[in-house]
């Protein structure tokens, strides 16, 4: 039997605002969670603001302010769209006989305490997790279905705060931490995690399953399923199931999401000393055959590749210094001489691979000129750099690696601060 078709004890359900668009969609989604309670399974429930509620609200009060409403006031504002979702929620499943209750920010009990970042806050999980053990496990174990409103916080003062763009999701992500749930059910519009846009190519099928590192790829190239930075709240022992709004079930099938993400900035150098392996010519990018002449022997050789860049003229690899042979050389060289696009090739070695890691560590502005100022501080070199699912990969001289770990901890820092 599949995971997600076991009969779970706890779960948290997650409704984005597209399933809570009108009545009757708010009606479908009661449903699915009664449904789903009548077969004993102790439910929370999230929601978002219906539709584009959240938008309007904004654009409302920046409107009626002159473009000069504060970030306090503005998250009291947009508040008000997922505090109206969760009292028309609670109330449609109090109507099909089920009892249920409102968590309102404003009362004591709200469970998710953040720091005082107006419209970007953070929630503070020590004490999310407590205050979730201690107010919203009892109704569980009272058979109350507790609704929350997503995207919302609190800070330790009683100011409203909200958690930025895909702050629903953080929501859940963080009540299933603390409830110790055994899985989250996003239900969203669409029926799960795709191989690609839909809008854009045609013939996508939906992925069973999923790892969180494959999901923050997908994530980098632009496809929003999930924003990087809710995933870093996924506790790696809870699955996540995406499925569609137009199912009549909390089983239905969909994408099932798995692991989970370093919680705080990660700096690794690799252990042993990196080649580049520069090859240069005319055009070498238009020329896959020669690129995959070089890729198969290098594959072959069973070595590693820890890098590859290429350009309209060269091609580098950067590979373990240990595991390359002589031969393995020498045939590359041969290829470059047979090929008419490639000219010759040069090597460096004594690198090493130093890989920065963080959720959304891409998106930050201007980390990289800083990870290059920092080095650049301290006279250290960088022979290659480049960007991949939330990592920023760096080669740098093996004698500096120590240094340079240390400089570009000190830069990353900084800027996630």
């Amino acid at each position: 039997m599949k995971k997600d078709e076991m009969c779970f004890s706890r779960v948290v359900v997650k409704f984005g605002g597209t399933s809570l668009a009108d009545g009757l969609k708010i009606s479908k989604a009661a449903e699915m969670v009664a449904k789903e309670s009548r077969r004993g399974t102790e439910i929370a429930v999230v929601v978002s603001a219906m539709g584009r509620t959240t938008d309007h609200l904004i654009a409302t009060a920046e409107e009626a302010c002159g473009g000069r409403v504060s970030s306090r006031d503005l998250d009291d504002i947009m508040a008000m769209g997922e505090l109206t979702s969760a009292r028309i929620f609670a109330a449609a499943l109090r109507a099909r006989g089920l009892k249920s209750r409102m968590i309102d920010p404003y009362d004591p009990e709200w469970p998710i305490i953040t720091d005082g970042s107006f419209t970007k806050a953070k929630p503070i999980l020590p004490l999310c997790e407590a205050a979730i053990r201690d107010h919203i496990q009892p109704l569980l174990r009272r058979g109350v279905i507790p609704v929350v409103p997503g995207f919302i916080g609190k800070t330790r003062e009683g100011a409203i705060t909200t958690l930025g763009r895909g702050g629903s999701d953080v929501t859940a992500f963080v009540l299933a931490r603390g409830l110790q749930a055994d899985q989250v059910i996003l239900v969203t519009d669409v029926e799960g995690i795709m191989t690609a846009d839909p809008k854009l190519v045609k013939g996508t099928r939906r992925l069973d399953e999923v790892s969180v590192d494959v999901l923050v790829g997908l994530a980098d190239t632009g496809a929003k399923f999930i924003r990087k930075k809710a995933l870093k709240y996924k506790s790696p022992s809870i699955d996540i199931k995406v499925i569609k709004n137009s199912s009549d079930d909390l089983r239905s099938e969909g994408t099932i999401i798995r692991g989970g993400l370093p919680q705080n900035l990660v700096v690794d150098a690799y252990s042993n000393p990196v080649m580049a392996v520069t090859v240069v010519g005319k055009r070498v990018s238009e020329s896959p055959e020669v690129v995959y002449r070089i890729l198969r022997e290098v594959r072959g050789s069973k070595v590693e590749i820890l890098g590859m860049s290429m350009n309209e003229n060269s091609l580098i690899l950067y590979l373990p210094v240990t595991n390359v042979s002589e031969r393995l050389l020498e045939t590359i060289h041969s290829i470059i001489v047979e090929e008419e696009e490639t000219i010759a090739m040069a090597l460096r070695r004594n690198l090493t691979f130093i890989k920065v890691r963080d959720v959304g560590l891409e998106e930050t502005p201007g980390v990289i000129s800083d990870i290059a100022d920092a080095l650049k501080s301290s006279s250290i070199n960088i022979y290659g750099i480049f960007t991949i699912t939330s990592s920023v990969i760096i080669f740098v001289d093996q004698k500096d690696k120590d240094r340079a770990v240390h400089l570009i901890k000190e830069a990353v820092k900084s800027d996630s601060s």
